[in-house]
């Protein structure tokens, strides 16, 4: 009898079997997803201890967004940058924490081929609500000649990423990745502190019925939003309306349940924030790629997020995202409100 265990492939089997999409990579991107994935272990694990440590609170100022950071935000940009920095394969990181790039120039990292765009613990406001919070990456191969990496190495649009992915910390800890050939999920045994393959080949389910949008900036929102919300809301079985609403509030746990259950997340802009709060290049892009790729779409409502050529680190966009289907009637609504 074959045990069950011995039938597991973890994360860096299942990159080194995939490597022959990435031939030029020659064991780089292998490298740099477990370096990844090693600073996500880290993190995992101080989250899971927050409450019985001083990491829970506050620092006392504020990120480049203007937004209060949190001990466990400055906790996992640092050992994200730490990770990527002594792994060299990275060259240059673009992180929701820091205003301008972060580039090294050390003996192996500035031979480094591609670069990072993260958002080292997205949700991070639930952190003393014990909701499920996350890190969100993103690899580019960087454009630049050997050396420091640039700026206009993280200005890419979606359409050149090599590999996207996301961390979420739950109930159980899973890394979810794509490199254009599917999604595929892996979760953490902590028991031997390895991901392994769990979720092979996600794809959003045939049918749908969650959308997940803050209602409470509904006097806010475009006309054409809040058609889609009512037209969520009507009853009609043969498109398994009214659906259900659910909001968390962090990007990786509805993001991740949608691609679970089925549903749309919606982050419109509004007459107060006109291009919404989350940003293009370390949230929106990252998220489009695996939604693209799990058989979705994800769209600023009037244009594919993926094609959106970033003009700053820290631009914000509309995002709409989850089925096709649901992505194309939301597209919808919004144009004819405005024609």
């Amino acid at each position: 009898m074959v045990h069950p265990r011995s039938k597991i492939t973890t994360l860096t089997e299942f990159v080194i079997q995939r490597q022959y999409e990435y031939p030029h990579a020659k064991g780089a991107l292998t490298r740099l997803l477990n370096d990844i994935a090693t600073a996500a272990k880290i993190v995992n694990r101080e989250i899971n201890a927050a409450g019985l440590v001083d990491i829970l609170g506050t620092v006392g100022k504020e990120n480049v967004q203007g937004e209060t950071q949190k001990k466990l935000d400055v906790f996992a940009n640092e050992m994200f940058i730490t990770a990527l920095k002594g792994g060299g394969e990275c060259c240059a990181i673009a992180s929701e924490e820091n205003e301008k790039v972060i580039t090294f120039s050390n003996d192996f990292s500035h031979l480094g081929k591609y670069v990072v765009a993260m958002d080292p613990l997205d949700g991070s406001s639930n952190i003393e609500s014990n909701v499920s919070i996350g890190t969100i990456f993103s690899i580019y191969r960087r454009i630049s000649e050997i050396g420091s990496g640039t700026q206009e190495d993280l200005l890419q649009p979606g359409l050149n990423l090599v590999a996207s992915g996301y961390v979420i910390y739950g109930s159980s800890t899973m890394l979810v990745y794509t490199t254009g050939k599917g999604v595929n999920g892996f979760t953490l045994d902590p028991s031997v502190g390895i991901f392994c393959l769990s979720h092979p080949d996600m794809k959003y389910p045939d049918t749908a019925n969650i959308y997940s949008i803050n209602e409470g900036n509904y006097i806010y929102f475009p006309e054409g939003v809040k058609q889609y919300i009512k037209y969520c809301q009507e009853s009609d079985p043969e498109s398994f309306r009214p659906y259900t609403s659910r909001y968390i509030g962090s990007l990786v746990a509805d993001f991740h349940r949608n691609l679970i259950k089925g549903g749309i997340f919606l982050y419109p802009g509004t007459t107060k924030n006109p291009n919404g709060k989350l940003r293009l290049l370390y949230e929106c892009s990252p998220m489009a790629f695996i939604a693209e790729q799990a058989g979705g779409k994800a769209s600023t409502g009037t244009q594919r997020v993926m094609a959106i050529q970033p003009e700053t680190l820290h631009q914000r966009v509309p995002f709409y995202t989850g089925p096709k289907w649901m992505v194309e009637k939301i597209e919808a609504l919004i144009k004819g409100s405005t024609e």
